[in-house]
């Protein structure tokens, strides 16, 4: 039975049973933070990123954040808010931001569910499978512009690149 066949049973599932679900099939380490709320890791093949997922009964909106730290140093900090401008402009669901308080890159994605809709587990998993493969297509040019003092237009050029030929 596929994972979303298991739901079709339920009325109306919460969207957070869901992404436990997900996190179970996919092995991810998690954490029911409450019942509006989940955190969990995903691994990428850059780094882990840490995955919030909270559900606003106020809003009908699933929101996404997914994190990671980072300790740029203070004298390239323009050029990141640069780098971040120029990839924001490039995607079209979710945006990067930088938390200079906590140290963090951050994504942020949110699925509005209005009007009384349900999120499906399908939805769900784009949507997390969606903000990993960003962050992980945009992660080289965050690291190159803050630690080999690339311009944010050559590090962009670097971190989406596709590499042809075979290793």
């Amino acid at each position: 039975m596929s994972l979303s066949e298991s739901y079709l049973s339920m009325d109306e599932p919460h969207p957070i049973d869901i992404v436990e679900t997900l996190a179970q099939h996919h092995h991810w380490d998690f954490d029911r933070v409450g019942d509006d709320q989940i955190s969990m890791v995903v691994e990428g093949q850059w780094r882990s990123y840490s995955i919030t997922l909270a559900w606003s009964h106020q809003d009908e909106t699933l929101r996404l954040i997914s994190s990671y730290e980072m300790e740029p140093p203070h004298e390239r900090m323009g050029e990141l808010y640069e780098v971040l401008n120029n990839v924001n402009d490039m995607i079209w669901a979710g945006a990067f931001t930088w938390w200079p308080a906590q140290q963090m890159m951050v994504y942020r994605y949110g699925l509005m569910l209005t009007g009384g809709q349900s999120a499906t587990i399908e939805q769900i998993n784009a949507m997390i499978d969606a903000t990993v493969l960003t962050s992980e297509r945009f992660y080289p040019a965050f690291q190159l512009v803050a630690w080999a003092d690339h311009t944010p237009e050559k590090a962009i050029k670097c971190a989406i690149a596709e590499a042809w030929g075979r290793a």
